[in-house]
């Protein structure tokens, strides 16, 4: 089966404000998350010196993008944007804060019934999680079984992928946790998946290196 590391983006300038970036452009990475990345890209570099990663995809945002490229130099790879990648589209309220939101009635249903809610003007997370999934299965027919893939993604995608795979419901996908500049490895075919690891702080294990 090929494996999958389904690496989150590194800290944003949107993070640091506690406000919500959704699809919006023009989010880069902050001070930190470039720290965050080029740690990452070492620790990965380190940890696969043969050259074995077959591809890097991104989701074609910014701050994937940013989190993606010191991995592409550190693995002689080129970064192939994939929009399946992307962020949950979050609608109206690209760019609303965390603390606002908190008060609205709805962010119940977020947190605990997300299965029926809808972002305004955005997509479900059962739209999300369809579309995360079928990209990680057509990646995982388009390689061999001993190719190893990164791909650069975003938090949301990344918990409600690995509840799909591991028959987590998706009402408790939220119990999931992914840091900025996590792995999460998968490996993934047409009758099989395993989860290897889920949220492992890169930067950390570059530093024990």
């Amino acid at each position: 089966m090929p494996t999958i590391l389904l690496i989150r983006h590194a800290e944003n300038e949107y993070m640091k404000k506690g406000r919500l970036a959704g699809r919006l452009s023009g989010v880069h990475l902050s001070e930190l998350g470039r720290q965050q990345a080029q740690a990452a890209a070492e620790a990965l570099g380190r940890r696969f010196p043969e050259k074995n990663v077959k591809a890097l995809y991104s989701s074609p945002l910014e701050r994937t993008m940013e989190t993606a490229a010191p991995m592409a130099v550190a693995l002689g790879l080129e970064v192939i944007q994939l929009p399946g990648l992307l962020e949950t589209d979050i609608g109206e309220w690209q760019g609303k804060s965390v603390k606002g939101l908190c008060r609205l009635k709805v962010w119940k249903i977020v947190q605990n019934r997300p299965s029926l809610f809808r972002f305004p003007g955005g997509e479900t997370f059962v739209d999300t999680q369809q579309r995360i999934c079928q990209v990680l299965s057509n990646l995982s027919i388009q390689h061999e079984a001993k190719d190893i893939l990164i791909c650069v993604t975003h938090a949301d995608p990344i918990k409600l992928a690995v509840a799909y795979f591991t028959g987590i419901p998706l009402d408790l996908f939220q119990r999931l946790s992914v840091a900025p500049a996590s792995i999460t490895t998968l490996s993934i075919n047409a009758t099989d998946v395993h989860l290897h690891n889920l949220n492992v702080d890169l930067a950390l294990i570059q530093n024990k290196q």
